[in-house]
């Protein structure tokens, strides 16, 4: 088992993908739950996504599965449920802290658009503006090759790059060779997983905060000339620095007070209090089928503070916090009446703001689109987490949606397929289609 946030995490043929699901959701509005006032379990309601939800349940292949709907500004309703924890009393609803990996990408997508909503960035300014490191990179011939056989940079990193993952950067969960070894070197991770040594997983020490992962970061070679090609990176990583530097606030700190305070998210941390350890599910990896513990609640990394501030990866969050982040999007920067975000930064930031002529051949982007820190598809935006989760808005539809449990690696089960097509088919039912 590997630590890989390489999306993997969200394939292509995921719930962010695929006119099926786009077509069904047609029907949508006149859903029983979507004008209810108070959140309630609707899986008679959806008779194939709760069955499938309770196949992973009830085969013990995960002790808990959420997902989380919701109509326009209304509150989520969900399917599923389960333990936090297998052996553990306690249920798992849409309170419950989940480790969400990757879909931290989209909370700090889009603190980068309230920043260039407010001038303090531009969507094509060089990062060098922010941290001077990066004004001369340098550009590896070969993405595998060695570091010293490189070529000058032809354009600067811009933010846009940063936002899209069209840099140029690597990232050590997908890295090969060289940069993979000067990444454990440097200390240039891309997350944390558990306190224990995981069996066949090097021991990598994260360089001592942000600011020094990111002037590290800066003394090794790309591995593509920036704004030419798509490849998933630590671009959102260093997209967190340049929010420091540019709001001359620390990332959680920016984080608390432009967006989880205003969007009512009250269980979304970098590092979970003690006091709520009861909410905080285990996270399991799948060997060979069956779910191993890899960090339990009790003793989880999350309760301590992390090393390096991931704008990437680092966040704990609940599904319900998480739903208030989509509401706040899907109502363009408002949420319960207050202006989060401007609606112009919503609407570029859940958009294709793929730099012109960028390749995507051969990479899991291929004919989509990408925005801040999301796929943009279709007038859907979304992203996916390492450890099982999903989450998207879809702007045709007023649609919001997630869904959370917690096993690694993601692709050991087939359950964001087995969700889209669940969740397709009770749509396509009540279409009458």
């Amino acid at each position: 088992m590997a630590f890989r946030e390489f999306e993997t995490v969200v394939s292509r043929r995921s719930l962010l993908r695929g006119s099926a699901y786009l077509a069904a959701a047609g029907a949508f509005s006149g859903l029983p739950f979507s004008r209810a006032a108070m959140a309630h379990d609707v899986g008679a309601d959806w008779p194939n996504l709760a069955a499938a939800i309770q196949k992973y349940i009830a085969g013990r292949k995960v002790p808990n599965m959420i997902a989380a709907l919701g109509w326009g500004q209304d509150a989520a309703h969900t399917v599923g449920g389960g333990t936090i924890a297998f052996g553990s009393d306690t249920g798992a609803d849409l309170d419950s802290l989940y480790r969400i990996y990757s879909m931290t990408k989209p909370i700090t997508g889009m603190a980068a658009m309230m920043l260039i909503e407010d001038g303090m960035i531009r969507l094509d300014q060089p990062v060098a503006d922010f941290i001077p490191a990066f004004a001369e990179m340098r550009v590896l011939k070969r993405a595998d090759g060695p570091l010293e056989d490189t070529v000058p940079a032809d354009k600067p990193i811009t933010i846009r790059h940063l936002l899209t993952h069209t840099a140029g950067l690597g990232y050590d969960i997908i890295s090969t060779g060289p940069l993979k070894k000067a990444y454990a070197d440097l200390g240039i991770t891309s997350g944390q997983l558990s306190k224990t040594q995981i069996p066949g997983l090097p021991h990598v020490q994260s360089a001592p905060g942000l600011e020094t992962w990111a002037e590290r970061l800066a003394t090794l070679p790309l591995i593509a000339q920036p704004g030419t090609k798509w490849s998933y990176s630590c671009s959102i990583d260093l997209l967190g620095r340049v929010i420091e530097v540019a709001s001359g606030m620390s990332l959680e700190a920016f984080l608390q007070g432009r967006v989880f305070d205003p969007c009512g998210m009250t269980s979304t941390w970098f590092t979970v209090p003690a006091s709520e350890v009861g909410r905080l599910t285990d996270n399991y990896g799948v060997v060979a089928g069956f779910p191993v513990p890899v960090d339990p609640a009790p003793d989880s990394i999350f309760l301590e503070k992390p090393p390096v501030l991931w704008g990437g990866s680092g966040l704990v969050s609940s599904p319900r916090d998480y739903d208030r982040f989509l509401m706040m999007l899907l109502g363009y920067g408002t949420i319960d009446g207050t202006r989060v975000m401007g609606e112009g930064a919503v609407r570029v930031g859940t958009s294709n703001i793929l730099p012109a002529g960028v390749s995507l051949e051969g990479t899991f982007a291929a004919g989509e689109g990408f925005g801040a820190g999301g796929r943009s598809v279709d007038g859907t935006y979304g992203w996916g987490g390492a450890a099982g989760t999903l989450a998207s808005v879809s702007y045709k539809f007023k649609l919001r949606s997630t869904l959370f449990t917690q096993y690694m690696p993601s692709e050991a089960y087939p359950v964001r397929d087995e969700f889209l097509a669940a969740f397709t088919k009770d749509l396509a039912a009540k279409a009458g289609v």
